[in-house]
C-alpha cells in the first residue's frame, strides 16, 4: 500500500525562470505570485522569470521566492491529481520549506506564511551582512570525520554543523576564516567540499539577531492544528501541536537541520513513496542516499 509525504526544498533551490510554466498552465499559481506581489511590496513573479540571478539569490529575495514558487507548484498538482494531494498522509520541507509544510498542512495561512518568511529573509540577510560567514558541504566524510575537522578548523572562528543531510553528505557553517580552514583541512584530508552560495552561516548562532526578530513575528501569526504531521528540521519528530510547531520554528534557525533523520523517522512510520514539490530535486538526492529504493518524484516549479 502506498503512503505518501509532500517535501518542500528550502534555499538554494531558486533558479531564474522558475514560476513560469505553472503561471501559463494554471490560473491559482498566478493569483498566489499576484498575492505575493501585494505581500511584498515588490515584483516577486518578474524576479523569479528574469532574475537578475544576483539578486535572486539574495536571502530577503529567494526565501520568498522558493515558498511562493513551491506552493504554486502545490496548487497546479491540486488541479491535475486533487487525489494525490488529499492522500498525502504527512510533510516536511529543508529548513525555509518547513514554512511551505505548515501552509500546505493547514497551520499558517499563506499570508502570514508570507510575511513570516519576508521577516525570515531579511533578518538572515541582515545577520550575515553583519558577519562574514558561508556553508560548506563536505562530501564523502561520515559525521564523525566531519566532526574532527570542525574541531580543528573551529581555532580561527566560529563554525559548527549546520546541516546532517544523508550519509555522506555534511554542511558545516560559520565564519569566512573558520570555512577558508576547514577547506584547507578538508582537502588535504580527502574529502570533497562544496562552498555554497548563500549569503551567511544559516543554523548556527550568527544567526541569533535573525532569529529574534523572527520570534516577534512568529508571535504575531495564528498557528492552527495542522491536518496532517508535520516534520521538524530541529529534532526530526512529527508534531501537530501548534505550540510546538511555533516553538521549533523559532529555534530553527540557529539549530542544525536533522534531515536524515526525520527521513529515517518517516520511513520507519511506512511511508514508502515521496513527492518533491518546487524547485530543484535536491530532496530526491538525498533521499536516495538513505534509501534508494524509495521512489520520490518532483512537481517543479
Amino acid at each position: 500500500m502506498s503512503r505518501t509525504a509532500f517535501l518542500f526544498p528550502g534555499q538554494g533551490a531558486q533558479i531564474v525562470g522558475m514560476g513560469k510554466a505553472l503561471v501559463e498552465a494554471s490560473s491559482k499559481a498566478k493569483a498566489l505570485f499576484e498575492q505575493a506581489n501585494s505581500i511584498l511590496g515588490f515584483d516577486l513573479l518578474n524576479l523569479c522569470l528574469n532574475g537578475p540571478k544576483e539578486r535572486l539569490d539574495a536571502t530577503d529575495v529567494s526565501q520568498p521566492a522558493i515558498f511562493v514558487a513551491s506552493l504554486a507548484a502545490l496548487e497546479h498538482l491540486r488541479e491535475s491529481e486533487p487525489n494525490t494531494v488529499s492522500s498525502c498522509e504527512t510533510t516536511a520541507g529543508l529548513s525555509l520549506g518547513e514554512y511551505t509544510s505548515l501552509v500546505f498542512a493547514g497551520a499558517l495561512s499563506f499570508e502570514d506564511g508570507l510575511r513570516v518568511v519576508k521577516v525570515r529573509g531579511e533578518a538572515m540577510q541582515a545577520a550575515a551582512e553583519a558577519t562574514p560567514s558561508g556553508m560548506v558541504s563536505v562530501l564523502g566524510f561520515n559525521v564523525p570525520e566531519v566532526e574532527e575537522l570542525v574541531v580543528e578548523a573551529r581555532a580561527v572562528g566560529v563554525l559548527q554543523i549546520a546541516n546532517y543531510l544523508c550519509p555522506g553528505n555534511t554542511v558545516v557553517s560559520g565564519t569566512r576564516e573558520a570555512c577558508d580552514k576547514l577547506l584547507q583541512i578538508a582537502e588535504a584530508r580527502g574529502a570533497r567540499t562544496v562552498p555554497l552560495a548563500v549569503a551567511g552561516a544559516f543554523h548556527t548562532n550568527l544567526m541569533k539577531p535573525a532569529d529574534d526578530k523572527l520570534a516577534a513575528a512568529l508571535e504575531q501569526v495564528t498557528f492552527l492544528t495542522p491536518r496532517i504531521p508535520i516534520w521538524s528540521n530541529v529534532d526530526g519528530r512529527p508534531h501537530d501541536n501548534p505550540s510546538e510547531l511555533k516553538s521549533l520554528l523559532i529555534r530553527q534557525v540557529v539549530s542544525p537541520v536533522m534531515w536524515e533523520d526525520l527521513m529515517r523517522g518517516m520511513i520507519s512510520q511506512g511511508i514508502n513513496d515521496f513527492v518533491e514539490i518546487g524547485p530543484g530535486r535536491v530532496l530526491a538526492g538525498l533521499l536516495k542516499r538513505v534509501d534508494r529504493k524509495l521512489p520520490c518524484r518532483n512537481i517543479s516549479a
